[in-house]
């Protein structure tokens, strides 16, 4: 059975490292900030300008003018940091975020990520994406294995305009988790209930599988 979004993100969430500075994308990122796993201490980063971010608010804890690069609101734990979007960018630039969890439109097998627009559709922008792929020092993107007629998003090559390039480490699908290295998707798990045919069938890229490969733990 496919993941929800909430599942994704606690699966991304596991990845978390102690003391390491984190920056969650719009989308299935951000929903991460609500699963550090216990034990841990994280800080998460927004561009606009927040170092350490909480999980999303409460009815009572709703401040709006405590937003994160997405617009949506916010917390602020423990020891948080505001400052500009432009120091933001610096720690950005600077290589001082560890691990930056991003959506994706398209990845394919070169560690190429295609996330901020669509031909022919409105476009807002690139935002931060081009600088977090370029400082960050590990990247995983988040998203669904295939698009809503079924065909793949893990391709040979990105059809779409280059968000970065040979920058992608890990990708968290609903389906299954993988590592891209050799030019290639190595299937490291699989979502609880998905066969790796199905993973098999819809990934169009370069697929490498070892031995068993184990389900998805919660």
């Amino acid at each position: 059975m496919a993941l929800s979004r909430e599942q994704i993100a606690m699966r991304v969430a596991q990845e978390f490292k102690d003391g390491s500075y984190i920056n969650l994308g719009i989308g299935i990122p951000t929903l991460a900030a609500n699963y550090v796993p216990e034990g841990i201490t994280v800080m998460l980063q927004s561009e606009n300008g927040l170092l350490g971010m909480g999980p999303y608010p409460t009815e009572e804890q709703v401040d709006a003018d405590m937003i994160n690069a997405g617009k949506e609101t916010v917390t602020a734990s423990t020891g948080a940091s505001i400052f500009s979007s432009a120091e933001s960018f610096a720690m950005i630039r600077g290589g001082h975020v560890d691990i930056t969890v991003l959506g994706a439109f398209e990845v394919d097998q070169q560690g190429n990520i295609a996330s901020w627009m669509i031909p022919g559709k409105l476009v807002k922008g690139m935002g931060g994406a081009m600088d977090l792929v370029a400082g960050a020092k590990n990247i995983i993107v988040t998203m669904t294995h295939a698009d809503k007629h079924g065909q793949s998003k893990l391709l040979e090559q990105c059809t779409l305009p280059l968000t970065g390039v040979n920058c992608i480490n890990r990708i968290i699908t609903d389906l299954a988790m993988l590592e891209i290295r050799d030019n290639a998707f190595y299937l490291l798990e699989r979502a609880p209930g998905v066969s790796v045919d199905e993973i098999r069938q819809k990934t169009a890229g370069k697929l490498i599988i070892e031995g068993d490969i184990p389900e998805m733990q919660f």
